[in-house]
C-alpha cells in the first residue's frame, strides 16, 4: 500500500502563486519506482493531468500550465511538489496527488493510476 498525503492548499488572488505538496509513504515501496502527478478537478469538471514527472525526471505538464507550474521531486524527502505561478480563477479546484509505477502510459489520464491523496483544494479568487 502506498500513501499519498497533499498539503499546502488554500486562498490566493489571482496573478498569486502556491506551493503544493505530496509525501508519500509505504512499508512495502520504494519512491523511485514510481511515477508522480498533480491532477486536479474544478466544479463541474472531470479530473485532469496537470503535470507529471517520471522515475527518470522526465516532466509533463498539460497546456494551461505550461511556463506557470513546476513539477518536481525529491527522492531524499519522498515529496512531490507543484510550485504554482501566476493563478488565474480557472486554476480553481482540488489537487491530488497521484502515483502509479506506469503512469507514463496513462497521464494525462487518471485512470490506471494506482493510488491518490485525499486532495487539497485551491482557491483562485478574481
Amino acid at each position: 500500500q502506498v500513501y499519498l498525503v497533499e498539503s499546502g492548499g488554500g486562498s490566493v488572488q489571482a496573478g498569486g502563486s502556491r506551493r503544493l505538496s505530496c509525501q508519500f509513504s509505504s512499508s512495502q515501496y520504494y519512491y523511485g519506482d514510481y511515477y508522480m502527478a498533480w491532477f486536479r478537478r474544478a466544479p463541474g469538471k472531470p479530473r485532469e493531468g496537470v503535470a507529471g514527472i517520471g522515475q527518470n525526471g522526465a516532466i509533463t505538464y498539460t497546456d494551461s500550465v505550461k511556463g506557470r507550474f513546476t513539477i518536481s521531486r525529491d527522492s531524499a524527502k519522498m515529496t512531490l511538489t507543484l510550485e504554482m505561478n501566476t493563478l488565474t480563477p480557472e486554476d480553481t479546484g482540488i489537487y491530488y496527488c497521484a502515483a502509479d509505477r506506469f503512469g507514463q502510459d496513462w497521464f494525462p489520464q487518471d485512470r490506471g493510476f494506482a493510488y491518490f491523496g485525499q486532495g487539497t483544494q485551491v482557491t483562485v479568487s478574481s
